[in-house]
């Protein structure tokens, strides 16, 4: 069977661009290495973050992506869990990088709020010292290790064909040479992830990739609902559509000096809250080509916290693990290895945020521009 178009990794990048194949009604196959995702879509928070990401071309495609997949959710039977962000500013230094976002087209429809604005909207949380903080209507959650799988059944009912457990060794125009045979795909998207060197490891290495070991928490009910994701001070020096505001520097001094260890070890706040009460909370970030797999119980203390001076309480841990996720300076970089081949590689663990969009960019490239059909 012939295919229009080949797409080589079922994470949320290859799932996107099977997406984008269906609006275009073209005939799509997904070869997957392993028997089901296992990586580093499934392994995060199943936040879609708008707010804090890259000004520029990353901050527009997290909104398209975001309006694509409040599209797709309902369709394919995944719940978004809940919408909306808020960040909480401890520090004066960090209302001031609020202020600053706010004043930037990025901060549309955003709200700054006073320390008892946001003791009102969340007065659960007793945090160590509270300065401001920034509500944001844009964001939504799903869980991802469930969200992933539903995209996939969802897919197939589309006619998107799945091939698992199947390992490619070389992709030509036109065909895909796999261990279970070849495939006819007139063009192909290469989505490898964190691979580093199955598939053109020459130009991933020219890019600088390399894989970025995360932990991660999802700590038991604390009893309550949270209003949105919540963020903190460190999350401000992390995201660049923060970090790259002037403001932000005095910001990081002041968490060099208080902070010093969460700073040594890539460590910033994101809480978000599943169906059952349960909160998913973390992360670290270390950089390395191949990343020790054991998670330090210091890095977790770290972790845990800043959930405590934040929330002013961290539940007991239910659950923890670890991921990797490739990373360079650039958020994500596009390359033609082939005629009719295209790799998209998301480099700054974004791909949840911003792949719906990337994918169809993909597809104007291969195909050129096209009126979409709706989705059914």
């Amino acid at each position: 069977m012939a295919f229009d178009i080949g797409i080589v990794g079922a994470g949320i990048v290859g799932l996107a661009h099977a997406i984008a194949a269906v609006r275009r009604g073209l005939k799509a196959i997904v070869i997957e290495r392993e028997a089901r995702p296992i990586g580093a879509s499934i392994r995060n928070f199943g936040f879609v973050t708008i707010t804090g990401q890259r000004r520029g071309e990353t901050w527009k495609r997290a909104k398209r992506s975001a309006q694509i997949w409040a599209e797709i959710a309902p369709r394919a039977d995944i719940a978004i869990e809940h919408r909306g962000l808020l960040v909480i500013a401890r520090r004066p230094e960090a209302a001031h990088v609020l202020e600053a976002f706010r004043a930037t087209e990025m901060g549309e429809g955003c709200h700054l709020e006073s320390a008892a604005e946001v003791q009102a909207r969340f007065p659960q949380a007793r945090p160590e010292r509270l300065s401001a903080g920034l509500w944001s209507p844009h964001e939504l959650r799903v869980e991802s290790r469930l969200a992933v799988p539903k995209l996939i059944a969802w897919l197939q009912t589309q006619g998107v064909t799945f091939h698992f457990q199947t390992a490619v060794h070389a992709v030509e125009r036109g065909a895909i040479s796999t261990s279970r045979g070849m495939f006819d795909a007139a063009q192909t998207v290469v989505c490898p992830g964190d691979d580093l060197s199955t598939l053109y490891p020459e130009i991933i290495e020219q890019h600088g990739v390399q894989r970025c070991l995360l932990q991660m928490l999802r700590l038991e009910t604390p009893h309550y609902r949270l209003p949105a994701a919540v963020m903190s001070d460190l999350s401000l020096v992390r995201y660049r559509g923060y970090a790259d505001l002037p403001e932000s520097a005095a910001l990081r001094a002041v968490l060099e000096r208080e902070q010093a260890p969460h700073l040594a070890k890539g460590v910033h706040l994101i809480v978000v809250q599943s169906a059952d009460g349960s909160l998913v909370v973390g992360d670290s970030h270390q950089d390395h080509a191949s990343p020790e797999p054991f998670a330090p119980q210091a890095v977790e203390e770290l972790i845990l916290g800043e959930t405590r001076a934040t929330l002013g309480v961290a539940p007991p841990v239910a659950a923890r693990w670890t991921g990797t996720y490739a990373t360079a300076a650039n958020d994500m970089f596009y390359a033609a290895p082939a005629p009719g081949v295209r790799m998209v590689m998301i480099t700054s663990g974004t791909g949840a945020s911003t792949a719906f969009a990337i994918a169809e960019e993909t597809m104007a490239d291969l195909f050129g521009p096209c009126v979409e059909r709706p989705l059914p």
